[in-house]
């Protein structure tokens, strides 16, 4: 059985001091390095939280940029490609147009040639028949 004495008094006064001390020397530091180590941790987790909104701010931003380049370059290329078809389509045109008025020329040259060699040819027609007749009945006429 246990017998309460002074040596339990002074066990006790002896523990009390012990946690006094132990909580000056030990506990106290330990739990100031924890707090610390916590509020650091808050803080680095509040600029994380931070920088990751900026981050996704900034790729919003990129990605609207991004587009709205892709938008104005696609609209540049319509209004380019609109210009060349217009180029295109008036080239052709005056292309088409000279080759006309050239095939034009040349039907108008060969209707004077033919019309020319024709009147030569109609002039020395009676001359032609008279060869002919020589050569087909073997006498001259």
């Amino acid at each position: 059985m246990v017998s309460i004495d002074s040596s339990v008094f002074i066990q006790i006064v002896n523990f009390l001091v012990l946690i006094f001390v132990m909580n000056l020397v030990c506990y106290k530091p330990i739990r100031k390095i924890l707090l610390d180590r916590k509020h650091r941790v808050d803080g680095l987790t509040g600029s994380i939280d931070t920088l990751s909104s900026g981050a996704v701010e900034k790729d919003q931003a990129y990605s609207d940029g991004l587009r709205a380049a892709r938008n104005k370059g696609q609209k540049a290329k319509e209004a380019m490609m609109d210009t060349a078809m217009a180029e295109e389509k008036a080239l052709v045109n005056k292309i088409t147009a000279d080759a006309q008025a050239e095939l034009n020329e040349i039907k108008a040259k060969i209707a004077k040639e033919t019309d020319t060699v024709r009147a030569a040819l109609q002039k020395e027609v009676d001359t032609f028949a008279g060869a002919i007749t020589e050569k087909i009945l073997g006498r001259a006429v």
